[in-house]
């Protein structure tokens, strides 16, 4: 699997063609674009066939997984578009038919922490923390707030989303979020013997049933909630100008003047 990514998602396989590594990639901290959103779309489709597939894995380029979603193109003029790709985006992911698992390193926060959480398992390294940052920016994160609260409880969940701060990997663990946090140089490894003890020496139809019963209760409450609080996003906050206001002074590089309407 190649250490240098030059697309938006490397799609690496085994030997085997069992399991299935996607690296996302931006220069910027992994930042999910548009142009990310739809790689990683078009990557899940194009496994989504393979009867003999178990595992796949998401992880980051670098040190990050992402800062999370792109700031520009959270822009009322940009938003309309992005944020209907990037939930179609989750819903091919909990529609996957394999096992899927986030590997973390580093920050992951924003709209990468929700592609982390559209998988069935997160593994972490100890350096990694993971948090919604985007009430900072007079917004709130439509597909966080409908996965987190069954991932932890929906107290952690609004502690989470409303106050925007990061916690770091042991945090999220004794929440009982993580599956395992790993010593840094060590995760890809620990990753590696989990596959090779948990799942290769199963039937890949017997885990995509499996996996497939095992999200049923989470995608019908994706499905049920998440072009609810879409809408919420794209047809009353946008029309607020404090949620213009949150974007503009992220890109001005200074601190909001909030008019609370």
């Amino acid at each position: 699997m190649s250490d240098s990514p030059r697309n938006p998602v490397e799609v690496a396989f085994d030997p085997g063609h069992t399991r299935a590594a996607f690296r996302i990639f931006h220069p910027k901290g992994n930042i999910v674009t548009e142009a990310m959103i739809r790689a990683l779309t078009q990557a899940v489709e194009s496994v989504s066939q393979n009867p003999h597939l178990k595992l796949v894995t998401i992880e980051g380029a670098g040190a990050d997984f992402s800062f999370g979603a792109s700031i520009p193109e959270h822009a009322p003029s940009e938003i309309a578009r992005v944020l209907p790709a990037a939930h179609a985006l989750i819903h091919a992911l909990l529609d996957l038919p394999a096992v899927t698992a986030a590997v973390v390193r580093g920050r992951c926060l924003g709209g990468g922490f929700e592609l982390a959480l559209a998988c069935d398992f997160i593994f972490a390294s100890e350096s990694a923390s993971f948090g919604l940052p985007e009430i900072a920016l007079g917004v709130f994160p439509p597909a966080g707030s409908v996965l987190l609260p069954l991932r932890v409880g929906a107290a952690r969940a609004t502690s989470a989303i409303l106050t925007g701060d990061p916690r770091p990997a042991a945090d999220w663990l004794r929440m009982g979020l993580l599956e395992a946090v790993v010593p840094d140089a060590a995760l890809s490894a620990w990753v590696e013997r989990w596959y090779e003890t948990h799942l290769q020496p199963r039937s890949a139809v017997a885990l995509r049933h499996a996996a497939a019963a095992a999200r049923a209760s989470l995608q019908g409450h994706v499905r049920a909630m998440l072009p609810e609080l879409e809408r919420l996003y794209l047809c009353d906050l946008m029309e607020t100008e404090d949620a213009a206001e949150g974007v503009a002074a992220f890109l001005e590089k200074r601190a909001p003047r909030w008019m609370d309407r």
